[in-house]
C-alpha cells in the first residue's frame, strides 16, 4: 500500500503541473499565434490523460492475487505503460501532421503568422517545470521500481524536449523576421521526431512484457548462477522467465543428488527460492521443479 500511495503522489504532482500548463500553453498559442505552441499544448494535454490512466492502473495493479488472477493484477502496470506509449505515438503523429502542413503552406507561398512572446515565455516555463517534473518522477520510478512511473517520466521528458523545440522555433521566427516564421512549424517536426522515438521504445517494452517476453540475457544467466551457488545443485536448465508488473515470474529445473530425502531435496529447492527472492525482491514468482542428478 505505501508503494501504491508514493506512485500516487509523484503521479498527482505531475498532474497538477500538467494541467498548470497545458491551461497556459494553450492561452499562449492562440494569443501568440503559434502552432508549434498549440501542438505542445496538446502534448501536455497527453501528459495530464496518462497521468489519470497511471492512477487507474496503478490502484488495480496493486489488488492481491484472487480466484481469477492466480498472479495477481501487475500486469494492468504493464499495460498503462503500454497505453501511455500509444498515447505519445498518437501525439508525435499529430505533431508530425501539423507541422508538414505548415512547411507546405509556407512553400507554397502562403504567409504564417509570427508567433508573439507569450508563446515563448510558455516554451521556457514549459521547460523548467518538465524537466523538474521528469527528475522527480524518474527518481522515484527506480525508487518504487515502477514501470509505470518510468513510462510517465519519459513523458514529462519528451514534452520538456518538445518544448525545447518549440522555444527555438518561436524565437527565431520572433527575431529573425517574417521569412524565418517557418522555423515553428519545423521546430515541431524536429521535437515530433523525439516523441515518436520514446513511444516506440515504451510500446516494444510493454507489448514485449504482455506478450510474456523472456527477461534479458544477462539476468537469466544471473538467475541460473545465483541457483548454481547453493551447495548440492546442480545444473540449473530448463529456465523460463517473464515480468509480471514491477517483479519477475522464474520456473527452473535443478538436479540434485538422487539418493537425499524428499525433506533434504524440499529444503534444497527452498534455498533456491530464498537466494532468488532475496536477489530480485520478496514478490517474485519462483517454482522449481527438482530431478534426479
Amino acid at each position: 500500500m505505501h508503494r501504491n500511495k508514493e506512485i500516487y503522489k509523484v503521479t498527482i504532482v505531475g498532474g497538477a503541473v500538467n494541467v498548470l500548463l497545458l491551461l497556459f500553453k494553450f492561452v499562449a498559442g492562440i494569443v501568440g499565434h503559434s502552432a508549434a505552441m498549440v501542438a505542445d499544448a496538446v502534448h501536455s494535454l497527453s501528459d495530464f490523460v496518462t497521468d489519470i490512466i497511471v492512477l487507474v492502473f496503478v490502484h488495480i495493479s496493486g489488488k492481491p492475487k484472487d480466484k481469477s488472477h492466480d498472479y495477481g493484477h501487475a500486469k494492468y502496470e504493464t499495460l498503462a505503460m503500454t497505453i501511455i506509449g500509444a498515447a505519445l505515438l498518437a501525439v508525435a503523429i499529430g505533431i508530425e501532421y501539423s507541422g508538414l502542413t505548415q512547411i507546405i503552406l509556407w512553400a507554397q507561398g502562403g504567409n504564417l503568422a509570427a508567433p508573439g512572446m507569450l508563446a515563448l515565455w510558455a516554451a521556457l516555463l514549459s521547460i523548467v517545470l518538465k524537466e523538474a517534473v521528469y527528475h522527480y518522477s524518474m527518481a522515484k520510478a527506480r525508487q518504487l521500481n515502477s514501470q509505470a512511473v518510468e513510462a510517465n517520466a519519459w513523458h514529462h521528458r519528451s514534452d520538456a524536449l518538445s518544448s525545447i523545440g518549440t522555444a527555438i522555433g518561436i524565437g527565431g521566427a520572433i527575431f529573425l523576421g517574417q521569412r524565418w516564421t517557418v522555423l515553428d512549424p519545423i521546430a515541431s517536426i524536429i521535437v515530433g521526431m523525439f516523441i515518436l522515438k520514446v513511444s516506440v521504445d515504451l510500446l516494444r517494452n510493454g507489448v514485449g512484457d504482455l506478450m510474456e517476453q523472456s527477461l534479458p540475457d544477462a539476468i537469466e544467466n544471473e538467475i541460473l548462477q545465483l541457483a548454481a551457488s547453493v551447495p548440492g545443485v546442480a545444473e540449473p536448465h530448463d529456465l523460463r522467465t517473464r515480468r509480471l508488473g514491477n517483479h519477475y515470474a522464474i520456473e527452473l529445473h535443478i538436479l540434485m543428488d538422487g539418493d537425499i530425502t524428499l525433506r533434504e531435496a524440499h529444503n534444497k529447492a527452498d534455498e533456491v527460492e530464498a537466494i532468488l527472492r532475496q536477489h530480485y525482491g520478496p514478490d517474485t514468482h519462483i517454482a522449481v521443479h527438482v530431478e534426479p542428478n
